[in-house]
């Protein structure tokens, strides 16, 4: 590769990062052309970019966003997910694809001008999606009125079982 190819790579790269609201490493070994393409397809879906970059190129752009990475996190080949429109779906459908297929594990990941660890990255990726918690909200927030009528009449309901006892025993 040219050196203006690499300065022109690194500022892509460093354009990506920016743009992105959260960004992923992952080495890729072991992953097929077809279960590449089917994954580019299902990230993008998904609101995400894949692309393979070199290492060394990738550094330069991180510390070029003010982030302190090791060098030595960045070892082997790495496929970089960029999430544009959602920081976690994204990462989600790669962690999808990585437990169907056994491969892709992180190396790294950002977001919000924090450096991710791989544990990190897991835990992000296993949160329920932004619909899954809206519909949970939105069902909790309708269950509401239900149980304050319900807490209401309870009261009111053993009061007149309470007054229907006593009217029984004195007709006796």
């Amino acid at each position: 590769m040219k050196k203006q190819d690499k300065f022109f790579e690194v500022d892509n790269l460093n354009a990506k990062i920016k743009d992105a609201k959260s960004v992923a490493l992952v080495d890729y070994r072991g992953i097929t052309v077809s279960q590449a393409t089917a994954l580019r397809e299902k990230v993008k879906e998904a609101g995400g970019e894949l692309q393979v970059v070199k290492n060394n190129l990738f550094f330069r752009a991180l510390r070029q966003n003010d982030y302190e990475v090791e060098k030595e996190k960045l070892e082997g080949p790495s496929l970089a997910l960029f999430a544009n429109a959602d920081e976690i779906t994204p990462l989600k459908a790669l962690v999808s694809f990585a437990k169907t297929s056994g491969l892709l594990p992180f190396k790294i990941g950002f977001m919000e001008g924090r450096v991710l660890s791989e544990a990190e990255l897991n835990r992000f990726a296993n949160l329920p999606s932004k619909q899954e918690l809206q519909a949970k909200l939105v069902g909790m927030l309708a269950s509401q009125p239900g149980r304050l009528v319900y807490a209401l009449n309870y009261n009111l309901q053993r009061l007149a079982l309470v007054l229907n006892a006593v009217k029984e025993k004195k007709q006796q």
